[in-house]
């Protein structure tokens, strides 16, 4: 069983709301107060910002613009999203050349990392 699927039950089918944080449909399992709690993980604990920037458009050799249309290691979906932070991306992978690791480098628990995820993901959906 591939490592990342041990938190797949965390991306559940759960009643939805509707939000004008996102410009399209969110997907099965996903709410605005998952994506605004997985924002401010993004910019915390998480320290995705760090390699990603603030505002999720990259840093210049170190990490992908993660708010553009281009997914370079996964499908651009939520759970493919996911699958690339708990797993990490190898530096000969990585566009910049530097690697992420695993969870992002942070210790945030799977639910976190779900919640980062789907913040990830309304990052390339909402108006710009």
């Amino acid at each position: 069983m591939p490592k990342w699927t041990r938190a797949a039950f965390l991306i559940a089918p759960i009643a939805l709301v509707a939000a004008p944080v996102v410009a399209q449909d969110m997907p099965e399992g996903v709410t605005t107060q998952m994506i605004e709690e997985g924002g401010k993980l993004y910019r915390g604990d998480g320290i995705c910002y760090a390699c990603h920037g603030q505002d999720g458009k990259g840093m210049q050799g170190l990490g992908a613009n993660l708010a553009d249309d281009e997914w370079l290691h996964s499908d651009g979906s939520v759970e493919g999203i996911l699958k690339t932070i708990i797993n990490g991306v190898s530096g000969d992978k990585s566009s910049v050349g530097v690697s992420m690791p695993a969870g992002g480098g942070s210790a945030l628990s799977d639910e976190k990392l779900s919640a980062v995820a789907a913040y990830v993901w309304s990052l390339r959906t909402t108006d710009k």
